[in-house]
This record gives C-alpha cells, sequence and structure tokens, in this order.
C-alpha cells in the first residue's frame, strides 16, 4: 500500500510520493532574513598560542578560516541538495581565542533579502571556517576537535523569530549590525 505523503503538511521537502524534493518558494514575498550560528574548535593551549603568534607551518590560519566560511556561505546551495541558491547580502566570519577551551569560539553571520531563511548558510560558514582552522593547524596539533555547531538566532520568515536558549545572555551572539 502506497502511503500519501502530500496529506502530511509537516513534511515540506517530499512530494505525493515520499520523493525528496526542493520546496517551491515562488509565491513567497522577499523579506529580510538574518542568521547566526556558532562553533569551536579545541585544541592545546601551545597550538592555540602557536596560531594567536603566526607560527603555524601552513601561514595565516585565521585570515585563512575566516575566507573560507564566507565562501562556504555563498556556496551552500551547491553543498546541501535542497537549500536554495540565494543573493547573499552579507557573510561575516569571526574567530576569537578562547583560552579557557583552549581554542576558538567561531561565529557566522549571514544576511539576504529572499523568499527563505539563511541558517544553512550560516551554519555551513562556521562548519568549513572550523574544518578550515583545522586543515591549516594539523601540522601542529591532529586532535583538535570540532565541536558545538549551532544555530544561535535568526530572524524573518513564516516561521518567526528563533534565540538558542543558553545564547540568550550573550548579546555578541544576537546583535544585528
Amino acid at each position: 500500500m502506497m502511503q500519501n505523503f502530500s496529506q502530511n503538511p509537516q513534511l515540506t521537502h517530499l512530494d505525493s510520493q515520499g520523493e525528496a524534493r526542493m520546496v517551491d518558494v515562488s509565491a513567497k514575498e522577499p523579506t529580510r532574513r538574518h542568521a547566526v550560528a556558532a562553533a569551536q574548535v579545541r585544541m592545546s593551549a601551545a597550538t592555540l598560542e602557536a596560531i594567536q603568534t603566526g607560527n603555524a607551518p601552513k601561514g595565516d590560519v585565521l585570515a585563512t578560516a575566516r575566507i573560507a566560511g564566507i565562501m562556504a556561505a555563498k556556496q551552500t546551495s551547491q553543498l546541501i541538495p535542497l537549500c536554495h541558491p540565494l543573493p547573499i547580502s552579507k557573510v561575516e566570519v569571526s574567530l576569537t581565542p578562547d583560552s579557557h577551551l583552549p581554542g576558538y569560539q567561531i561565529r557566522a553571520e549571514v544576511i539576504t533579502k529572499a523568499e527563505t531563511g539563511v541558517e544553512m548558510e550560516a551554519l555551513t560558514a562556521v562548519s568549513v571556517a572550523a574544518l578550515t582552522l583545522y586543515d591549516m593547524a594539523k601540522a601542529l596539533e591532529k586532535g583538535m576537535v570540532i565541536e558545538s555547531i549551532r544555530l544561535v538566532s535568526k530572524t524573518g520568515g513564516k516561521s518567526g523569530d528563533y534565540l538558542r536558549e543558553e545564547d540568550k545572555s550573550s548579546s555578541a551572539y544576537t546583535g544585528e549590525s
């Protein structure tokens, strides 16, 4: 017996036969969409110091990771099968040293005016920035850990605004620029 998937409105990416499809957003009005994502890379204090002082064998770890994150956000629809290509208005990626980890806190902010949101673009940006940081510093330490990739906040769209509960006290992650 064939199940009729079109009767379940929560399954937006499945057609009536249960096959994956890209959602048609053509009837939606473009609105301003904003998303912030975060991740962290944990490493030894020695590796953190080497990156901070510019003594990594491959060169400027942070600049390379920042550019990689920006590029990744712009290519998200080519990486995630059902994502829509979007006109990205802004991508900002920051890597902040955190001696308590030790390691880096990574943050990406993405803005567009479109029919759908940029959460996946922000998540892709922090993920690729973290992977690039790892690649650039793996000669120093192979045991680095990429962790806590998460959506921090998003605004715009039918589903409304979202602010991750544990990040509500951190205005650094929620302020729009």
